[in-house]
């Protein structure tokens, strides 16, 4: 989907940097730990976000206005309420945060893994951008708000975190601080920095002050600027160094390059890329992939980070495919062999020869299993696949990759189960109780920990129903992704656990799409 630190951090940045110390020092940054320190904070930890209209204004470039008098009706929904999406449409529940305290649910929303089974992803994004009431102590803070903005980061899905931003429609230093390293990624500087110049509020700091003058090219201010941080000891060297052959680089021509910091900010990434000392993305958090998404990279660049960002659902799979399908690769080998595969795949499909579909298939799942990009091959394919007649190994596979596709339950009935192991599938896509000795003669005990939770009457665990019963249900919800994102390669009791859980509060979908995904893909490792 990730040191500079911000100097004061608000609850939910303290929320997320203890949840990234609980993970330990092996896992991707969190967006907090890369953000630019853009913005100086002039108000102590905790401050509020100015109030939210009662009736917002339709989403336009223009509407960021200086916020000077904050003014909002007893009542009145706060930021946590903010969304992208209706609850009818995503279906959830709308009051599904309930009584689960601000703070608490911001620390679980850090706290979720950003690498996990597609649809425990998907699910994720969709409590992040649906428009949710606010949590009963729900106030003008945004905690869960700036927290909800931050996993979307982790992820790396630019697009609605941009959007929600532009939803708040604020210009307060913590909401700003976010948008601006959001435009430096995606290539949108110029407006981030015409806001802060619109926005006397907004206090930059000496790096973002010298590249924003140098963007509306005021260089002597810029060097002015660049001169007093020097002086007054706001700027460390490194930083320092950069921003004068950001200003200047024909000075330090013949010098040998600057060195690669290790967590780069967004404001650091793109002025190295300015100076001409671009820095790789593969091992930074995924939000950085987007810029190597732009036309000016070459095409190589933009299929890696195509992939990376299909893997968390950052971008959909149509535009994955449209990589993919761009040109002829000009070479073997890595990226270029999935190109290879998915054009030979798309080119069988369409000619209706079946013995060539079928060699098309092994060679393009194979490739896609490698990289994980299963589901959305699944998603672009799956259902003609399903479709096509293939039989024996083959037409098994294409039955799989149809369970893996948007359309599993349609899958599932158009299709005759010739194995207990196929009837098994089908019956947990349709939602149905599988024949329990199915699952107990394909002795597999990950397939009998799923059966459990789509056995008749099934309880929820111990452990959610307090949380139901206190009105927690987002509070559970979030729990369950977490315990069944670790439950294939730990305790199968949390599969069982989690399953009950989704389906208990009506999340019937996801339940279903989780419970093939953990039996189809083979993540145990």
């Amino acid at each position: 989907m990730w040191a500079n630190r911000f100097p004061i951090l608000s609850l939910a940045l303290i929320a997320a940097a203890g949840a990234h110390a609980a993970r330990g020092a092996d896992q991707p940054l969190s967006a907090i730990e890369w953000l630019s320190q853009s913005v100086a904070t002039p108000a102590p930890s905790g401050q509020a976000l100015p109030a939210l209209p009662a009736v917002r204004p339709a989403l336009r470039p223009q509407a960021w206005q200086p916020a000077t008098i904050s003014v909002a009706p007893i009542g009145a929904a706060g930021p946590d309420a903010l969304g992208l999406v209706p609850p009818e449409r995503s279906g959830l529940p709308r009051d599904l945060w309930g009584d689960t305290p601000s703070d608490d649910l911001a620390r679980l929303v850090a706290a979720e893994p950003s690498e996990t089974l597609p649809a425990l992803q998907s699910l994720l994004t969709s409590l992040l951008v649906t428009e949710l009431d606010a949590p009963a102590d729900g106030d003008r803070k945004g905690v869960l708000f700036l927290a909800r903005v931050d996993k979307l980061l982790d992820l790396g899905a630019l697009d609605p975190a941009m959007a929600l931003l532009e939803e708040l429609n604020s210009s307060a230093p913590e909401p700003f601080r976010r948008l601006f390293d959001i435009s430096l990624l995606l290539g949108q500087e110029d407006r981030a920095c015409d806001i802060m110049g619109r926005n006397p509020q907004i206090a930059p700091t000496f790096p973002a002050r010298i590249f924003c003058l140098a963007r509306k090219g005021d260089w002597q201010a810029a060097a002015i600027s660049l001169r007093a941080g020097r002086a007054l000891g706001t700027l460390d060297k490194p930083t320092a160094d950069l921003l004068a052959r950001f200003l200047d680089p024909d000075l330090f021509e013949g010098d040998p390059p600057l060195p690669m910091p290790e967590r780069p900010s967004p404001l650091t990434f793109r002025m190295m890329e300015a100076i001409d000392e671009p820095i790789a993305t593969a091992t930074l958090p995924p939000a950085f992939a987007f810029a190597d998404l732009r036309s000016n990279n070459g095409w190589k660049a933009r299929l890696e980070a195509g992939e990376r960002l299909a893997r968390t659902g950052a971008i959909s799979p149509n535009r994955l495919l449209g990589l993919y399908t761009e040109q002829r690769q000009a070479a073997s080998g890595g990226v270029w062999d999935r190109v290879q595969a998915v054009q030979a795949f798309e080119a069988a499909l369409k000619s209706g020869d079946r013995a060539r579909l079928a060699k098309a298939l092994d060679a393009v799942w194979a490739q896609m299993r490698q990289e994980r990009l299963e589901v959305p091959f699944a998603q672009l394919f799956g259902e003609r696949l399903a479709a096509a007649g293939l039989t024996g190994a083959p037409g098994a596979l294409a039955f799989r990759v149809g369970l893996l596709s948007d359309e599993y339950e349609k899958v599932a009935q158009s299709h005759a189960p010739a194995t207990p192991a196929a009837q098994f599938l089908a019956a947990i896509a349709q939602g149905e109780s599988p024949d329990g000795q199915a699952a107990e003669g394909d002795a597999d005990p990950l397939a009998q920990a799923v059966a459990a939770a789509f056995a008749p009457g099934a309880a929820p665990d111990e452990r959610f129903a307090p949380l139901l019963q206190a009105r927690r249900s987002g509070e559970a919800v979030l729990k369950a992704i977490d315990m069944l994102a670790g439950s294939a390669a730990g305790d199968l009791r949390d599969v069982t656990a989690g399953l009950q859980l989704l389906r208990q509060v009506g999340l019937e979908g996801p339940a279903r799409r989780t419970a093939l995904e953990l039996l189809i893909l083979d993540r145990q490792g």
